[in-house]
């Protein structure tokens, strides 16, 4: 599964699951622009890990719910690297507040969830068209599919984005873009983990998940395999997309969910 040399540009990455997959693209040999809005810090800590990993990145702020803003990013990217492969549209806002939400709320969320999404989307398939193909990883949720007691926005903007890949896969197949969604369930980020925990290191990955599996011996109630996603279960997805390998699979949502959904 090489990305080696690819270009890729990741939303969200200052935090959590966008995290993880920018640390791990760059691992594998990616040149990564690291999209952030507000997680400054966070953005400068993916850099870190990155480097330390002896992988290549940018840090780039934009609000994807801002044309102007995406189009300067990709620009910036594209300058800087030379073109444009992988989009991971990752950024999104959570606000939980179930039904209640008012006007400003709803567009907030869509603006970042589904707008953001294609927007970011309109900006990078120039640059892959020049290049004779491209990968379009959209991160949605499990939200998407199931019903929950929480925030009925937050889902059908996940719903959305299912929608959003599959037209969008056919009318780019032409030009060799593949656009696919990767739906998680819940998966344990920075806010969820004690200090000494790093769930978006691969190379702990296995004592991680033992460890969580003792800790937590009730979860099989939730999820079968006996523990929650980490970002770096997302990240081995995003990569896999992202090479050559998954040149046929396009318009396709896959859960990542630990068969949690299925209980």
């Amino acid at each position: 599964m090489s990305v080696s040399g690819k270009i890729a540009i990741v939303t969200g990455a200052g935090t959590g699951i966008g995290q993880g997959v920018a640390v791990e693209l760059a691992r594998r040999g990616a040149k990564v622009a690291i999209s952030y809005n507000a997680s400054d810090a966070g953005a400068r800590e993916t850099l870190r890990r990155i480097e330390e990993a002896g992988g290549e990145a940018l840090v780039v702020r934009a609000n994807v719910a801002e044309r102007d803003e995406i189009r300067s990013m990709v620009q910036a990217v594209a300058d800087r690297f030379g073109g444009i492969d992988v989009l991971v549209n990752n950024a999104a806002l959570q606000l939980n507040h179930q039904f209640e939400h008012d006007d400003d709320n709803y567009d907030r969320i869509m603006n970042v969830n589904l707008k953001g999404y294609w927007q970011c989307m309109q900006a990078v398939v120039p640059y892959m068209k020049e290049r004779g193909g491209g990968r379009i990883i959209n991160i949605s949720s499990v939200h998407g599919k199931r019903p929950s007691e929480f925030d009925a926005v937050y889902a059908m903007s996940k719903g959305g984005i299912k929608m959003l890949a599959r037209e969008s896969a056919i009318e780019l197949a032409p030009y060799g873009i593949t656009v696919n969604t990767i739906e998680p369930g819940a998966v344990l980020v920075e806010r969820l983990m004690k200090p000494q925990e790093k769930p978006f290191v691969p190379a702990n990955g296995a004592e991680l998940v033992e460890k969580l599996k003792s800790e937590r011996p009730n979860i099989r109630k939730k999820f079968p395999l006996g523990r929650m996603g980490l970002p770096s279960d997302v990240a081995s997805l995003v990569c896999y997309i992202a090479s050559d390998e998954s040149e046929f699979m396009t318009g396709a949502s896959i859960r990542l969910d630990g068969a949690s959904m299925l209980l």
